[in-house]
């Protein structure tokens, strides 16, 4: 009898030309028209309904739907199926512990071939585990090595270890990924002379996470150096354990290291520990960057006569931190420059407990040109000096920092142009720069709402989390599940009220919550534009570009499709055709949101580093980028 009814429903749905906004030819018992049956149920006009929001409905057709809707419960169960689960539901999901027998055969093979120096152009996510051990001079070059992928999972573990005399060089490694891994756990590891060389690693990645542990280590006389390495990179994080541990006069040059990258983080605990005669040089590290943070524990601890420079240090940055903690502790003969140290654009703060504090023989530290918001707790007061220490003060008025007055020009180099501006731009005939508003993250959909409830979301149950979704414990897919739910579970701002959702559904509820039934969800048509100067066309004014409500949601980055949708106050939107500058022919039409009441926004936020101003003093506005939304009444 219910296979009879069944089939009978079927025949119904398949026989109208159109039940429910489905279309004949739509299975019925689809996520995406089980959407479409929601969204005609809560919402109360009878407008199109987007096809850029349908289109991100889950892909599970009722066959999987039922299967994990049964295991969905057991994270152990759906743990050992998530390769399938990953495949049927369009979700991002990779493993940072292991690659394909594929791989482990080729670097095998190529391991095996050490006698020759290699070329690894254009190549994507081997295994490179004991390549190069006990190599006798020569030189191996991965150069655009990993270019472009989505989620490029690299393993140099043990490489070039023992090795005299061996050159590595990376240049464009895994530029422009998604979210990218790389694991260097025990590189070069007594290593004799040789070098290492990174150039352009990393660069213009979305969520970096790479690993140096007990690299270097008992390394003799061994060069790495790291220019222009993570630039322009996207909350990511390096970590640099136990890097160059015991090493004997190992020079290590940062140059240009995350230069324009936004809130990396970098752990450099136990780097440097028991060295000898080491000379590292941090250059222009994290220069113009966005809220940088290096971690330095236990660095150059025990070391003997090591030298440290770091020039041009968070320059140009918008706030920041660094601590040093136990920094050169218990060393001899150790020498630090601080020069030009710490001059962001808006005041950063920096901690220095335990530094240089048991240090014995000529150990010096200077600070020439050092800023504000220090905090110096048991600092050795043997050997340090404070060269123009605190000269430059705070802002006083808007458009200046530091003692220094700073130009439009020089402000706007630090965030993209284009990324925010002022309503007056929205004028007809007006030419304006247009940021890069295409969508860097991984294709995702979202999940039917029926599994999504069974599956746990929360910082509590981050151990559960890892389980499902194999995130090993600082990989890179623990912290992206990190910090979305973290994001997700701060507290929100005044006056915002916000919410997480990975149903299409759930999205639908929360718009609706706070704009009636009678709504419409925008976005940009597409990316036209992107990275150039366009003009503005025809201006529209949703709701006769009176204040009103908006609903906002922007994608955040986590294995299934997750928006983080929130209302705030007092916004206009405008609707504009985007025009070529050269032709005047419509490329683009697109979506923009004025924030009219910036008061409570935070004096260092990357609109007032761009516009020059201070929070309450002037409205802001933004493109909706691709895949973001936009939801209204209805006009």
């Amino acid at each position: 009898m219910t296979s009879f009814l069944l089939s009978l429903l079927l025949s119904l749905f398949l026989l109208s030309p159109n039940v429910g906004g489905i279309e004949m030819n739509e299975n019925p018992f689809t996520a995406k028209a089980s959407l479409i049956r929601y969204w005609k149920n809560h919402i109360s006009n009878d407008l199109p309904k987007p096809n850029f929001f349908l289109s991100k409905a889950s892909p599970l057709g009722p066959t999987d739907s039922a299967i994990l809707t049964k295991i969905v419960d057991d994270p152990n169960s759906l743990s050992s199926r998530l390769n399938s689960f990953c495949s049927s539901a369009h979700l991002l999901c990779f493993s940072n512990d292991d690659v394909s027998q594929q791989q482990e055969d080729q670097s095998n093979s190529q391991s095996d071939a050490v006698s020759k120096d290699a070329n690894f152009a254009t190549y994507t996510n081997r295994n490179f585990a004991n390549y190069g051990s006990s190599r006798l001079r020569g030189a191996d070059s991965f150069k655009n090595y990993s270019d472009g992928l989505n989620s490029p999972n690299d393993s140099f573990r043990k490489y070039s270890k023992d090795s005299n005399s061996h050159s590595e060089q990376f240049a464009s490694y895994a530029t422009n990924a998604n979210t990218a891994t790389s694991s260097f756990t025990g590189y070069a590891a007594d290593a004799t002379s040789g070098s290492g060389e990174f150039k352009m690693y990393h660069q213009q990645v979305n969520v970096p996470n790479l690993r140096f542990s007990s690299y270097d280590s008992d390394a003799n006389h061994h060069r790495l150096s790291f220019g222009s390495y993570g630039s322009e990179t996207n909350s990511g994080s390096q970590s640099f354990l136990s890097y160059g541990k015991n090493g004997d006069a190992d020079p290590n040059e940062f140059t240009s290291y995350a230069e324009e990258a936004n809130t990396l983080g970098s752990d450099f605990s136990g780097y440097g520990e028991l060295g000898n005669g080491g000379n590292n040089s941090f250059k222009s590290y994290g220069l113009n960057g966005n809220n940088p943070k290096s971690y330095f524990k236990s660095y150059g601890t025990g070391g003997k006569a090591g030298i440290d420079g770091f020039t041009n240090y968070r320059n140009g940055a918008n706030v920041g931190g660094s601590s040093f903690q136990t920094y050169a502790r218990n060393s001899n003969s150790e020498k630090v420059t601080f020069s030009n140290y710490g001059k962001s654009f808006n005041l950063g703060n920096d901690s220095f407990r335990d530094y240089g504090k048991g240090s014995v023989g000529r150990t010096t530290v200077g600070f020439n040109s050092y800023s504000l918001g220090r905090t110096f707790k048991d600092y050795t007061r043997n050997g340090v000096t404070f060269a123009e220490y605190n000269n430059f003060t705070t802002a006083t008025e808007a458009g200046e920092t530091n003692g220094h007055s700073h130009s439009g020009k020089a402000v706007n180099k630090m965030v993209e142009p284009g990324k925010f501006f002022r309503e007056s731009s929205l004028k007809e005939g007006n030419v304006m720069a247009m940021p890069d508003i295409r969508d860097r993250m991984a294709e995702r959909s979202f999940l039917p709402r029926f599994i999504l409830t069974k599956l746990p979301f929360s910082t509590s149950r981050i151990s559960d989390l890892r389980k499902i979704f194999h995130a090993p414990v600082g990989s890179t897919m623990e912290h992206v599940i990190r910090n979305a739910l973290e994001e997700c579970e701060r507290a929100p701002s005044p006056g915002e009220t916000k919410r997480c959702v990975g149903s299409a559904e759930d999205m639908i509820d929360f718009a609706v919550s706070v704009l009636g039934r009678n709504v419409v969800v925008r976005t940009t048509e597409n990316v036209n534009g992107s990275k150039e100067e366009v003009v503005i066309g025809k201006v529209r004014g949703i709701n006769g570009g009176e204040l009103t409500k908006s609903v906002s949601c922007h994608q955040t980055l986590y294995p299934y499709l997750l928006y983080y949708c929130h209302s705030v106050p007092k916004v206009r939107v405008y609707v504009a055709d985007i025009l070529d500058v050269a032709s005047k022919e419509k490329i683009n039409r697109g979506v923009a949101i004025c924030h009219i009441d910036t008061s409570s926004w935070a004096p260092g936020h990357g609109a007032f580093v761009a516009l020059g101003s201070v929070p309450g003093k002037i409205e802001v506005c933004h493109w909706i980028f691709e895949n973001d939304m936009s939801w209204a009444t209805a006009d």
